[in-house]
């Protein structure tokens, strides 16, 4: 039977309808889950106030141990309270008796950016609130290998005390998620509820995943070889389910020169669970003995394929599609920052197929900078792909090594300033991944300098504005 022109647009308008109804559904579910989770450790009416448990998390990590601690001390009779640090405010901090503070450091010393907003409006403010009748705990979780290790956690702790805070311990300072220091934090939590047999964490479970597939993407190039990996539960087991900006982490043994790699490696997924695989894009980096990397020169050389890698899925709330799933999407990137912005352009085409017609779904512009065209042009034949679906409504590529004076993505993002203004004022998401110096920060610029300072933070807010920047 072949539809009438009327029919067919009625059709494809009830199917986006349904699509619509089944997205809000899904948001609405997960919404009532993660109420429903801090329900359950909020006390009765007269327990008195809870211990606030606040995580600073740019990957996931902070919030991951935040539940953790938030579950034990429940288990041991206390009243919880689990929120990110850039939803308090004044007037909690001043009801509260007890805190606890996870909090990570993005870059060089810096806030998360969900915890932009906690460190502009009271941390950086004049008339900061007394907290001389709150106890407090603080663990700071970094990276030894930059110079500010732990710069937000300690900014943090320095300014509790500067406002009256009282300590229950001394801060707690993690490196790559040490054991020893993460154990050091859960016997300050036994003292903490009075117990000494607090429940054991939830360990991270790494199971064996095999190489499948391994492809040098930029031969010839003048930056460090990509290569497209592909991997599969090494016991045939079903793929576990993961969402567009999920992280996958990597668990690589003490090596031959004495790196510790308890902390795990990870990488961001580029591919999703109908692709029957996870495909990650890794660049081999090298140390300053010139020797590779210990998990970059593991997974791009030195893992037969079909051999095997200790290997765990970790959500990363932060950098999913979330509540813009019906948006615009403005995508930033460069080098194996794709990554992400791939799994998001994947999802969206999915869904396009799904209603069979490209333009119900809304539109995406990438812009994505790598070094030389005739190298570095990673996935263009999917992404031009894209573009002739509708799918990509404009796609800017930058390659800084193919003209002498240097071109990247904020570049083309100032030249494109007008359509970005009007992309925002649409409605549009922006998702930023890659590097964290110099293309991050050069794009937050130019979003600040174009769209103004309040415009940005509002965005970071209302969740339009997410980063996977390393």
């Amino acid at each position: 039977m072949i539809l009438s022109r009327p029919a067919a647009a009625l059709l494809l308008t009830a199917l986006y309808l349904v699509m619509c109804a089944a997205v809000w559904w899904r948001h609405r579910r997960r919404l009532n889950q993660a109420a429903a989770a801090c329900a359950a450790l909020l006390p009765a009416a007269d327990a008195g106030p809870p211990v606030l448990v606040l995580h600073a998390s740019q990957t996931g990590q902070a919030e991951e141990i935040a539940w953790q601690t938030a579950k034990v001390l429940h288990l041991a009779g206390m009243p919880v309270r689990v929120a990110a640090l850039g939803e308090i405010g004044r007037d909690e901090l001043l009801a509260a008796r007890h805190a606890l503070f996870i909090a990570s450091t993005h870059g060089e010393g810096d806030a998360p950016d969900s915890a932009a907003p906690f460190a502009r409006d009271l941390m950086a403010a004049a008339d900061a609130p007394d907290l001389s009748a709150l106890e407090v705990g603080v663990m700071a979780l970094g990276d030894a290998t930059y110079s500010h290790f732990c710069g937000f956690g300690r900014a943090l702790d320095a300014w509790l005390h500067e406002r009256g805070a009282q300590p229950l311990f001394d801060r707690i300072d993690v490196d790559r998620a040490d054991p020893q220091s993460l154990a050091q934090w859960r016997q300050r939590l036994s003292h903490l509820a009075g117990t000494a047999d607090l429940a054991e964490w939830d360990a991270p479970v790494f199971t064996p995943w095999r190489l499948t597939a391994r492809r040098h993407l930029n031969p010839g190039s003048q930056g460090g070889p990509v290569f497209h990996l592909e991997l599969t539960p090494a016991d045939g087991t079903p793929l576990p389910a993961w969402e567009a900006g999920d992280l996958v982490q990597i668990r690589i043994a003490l090596d031959s020169a004495g790196d510790d790699a308890r902390r795990p490696r990870e990488y961001t997924i580029a591919s999703l669970p109908s692709d029957g695989r996870v495909a990650l894009m890794v660049r081999r980096t090298a140390r300053e003995d010139g020797t590779p990397g210990l998990a970059s020169g593991l997974l791009t050389e030195q893992l037969p394929l079909d051999g095997t890698v200790a290997l765990r899925l970790r959500p990363h709330a932060s950098f999913r599609i979330g509540a813009n799933s019906d948006r615009r999407l403005i995508l930033i990137g460069n080098g194996t920052g794709l990554a992400g912005l791939r799994a998001h352009l994947k999802a969206r085409a999915a869904s396009a197929s799904r209603l069979a017609s490209s333009p119900s779904v809304a539109p995406a512009w990438l812009l994505f900078g790598e070094r030389q065209s005739a190298h570095d042009a990673h996935c263009r034949d999917e992404i031009e792909g894209w573009q002739r679906d509708g799918l990509i409504a404009h796609a800017d590529w930058a390659f800084s090594r193919d003209q002498s004076e240097r071109l990247h993505v904020q570049h083309l993002l100032a030249r494109h300033a007008q359509r970005l203004r009007e992309w925002i004022q649409h409605g549009a998401a922006l998702y930023v991944c890659g590097s964290l110096q110099g293309m991050a920060g050069a794009v937050d610029a130019v979003l600040r300098e174009t769209l103004g300072e309040a415009s940005v933070d509002a965005l970071i807010q209302h969740g339009r504005y997410r980063r996977d920047v390393y």
